[in-house]
C-alpha cells in the first residue's frame, strides 16, 4: 500500500505560481505543510542557506528526514515527484 509523501511549501502571498501548487496539491488530496515567508527575512535566510535561493515557490517533498528540494517547480515535475515517492513508500 502506497502511503504520500510529506510535503513543504515555501511561499507568499499574492505568487500566483504559489497559488497554483496548493491547487494541484489539493486536487491531488495531497497534504502539505505551507510556510508563509510574507515579511520574515528569517524564512528567507533558512532558503538562502538551505538550498542558496531567497524566493519562492520552494517544494520539499520526502520523508524519513531525507528531502528533495524543487526550487523552480512547475506542475509536471512535482507530479512526478510526488507519484516516485508514493510508489517507493
Amino acid at each position: 500500500m502506497s502511503s504520500k509523501p510529506k510535503v513543504v511549501l515555501w511561499s507568499k502571498t499574492g505568487c500566483h505560481f504559489c497559488g497554483e501548487i496548493k491547487s494541484y496539491l489539493e486536487s491531488q488530496n495531497q497534504p502539505y505543510e505551507n510556510i508563509q515567508v510574507d515579511g520574515n527575512d528569517a524564512l528567507r535566510d533558512v532558503l538562502e542557506t538551505k538550498y542558496g535561493v531567497r524566493f519562492v515557490p520552494v517544494v520539499e517533498v520526502g520523508g524519513d528526514n531525507k528531502y528533495e528540494a524543487l526550487l523552480n517547480p512547475d506542475l509536471e515535475e512535482l507530479g512526478k515527484v510526488l507519484e516516485s515517492y508514493s510508489q517507493a513508500v
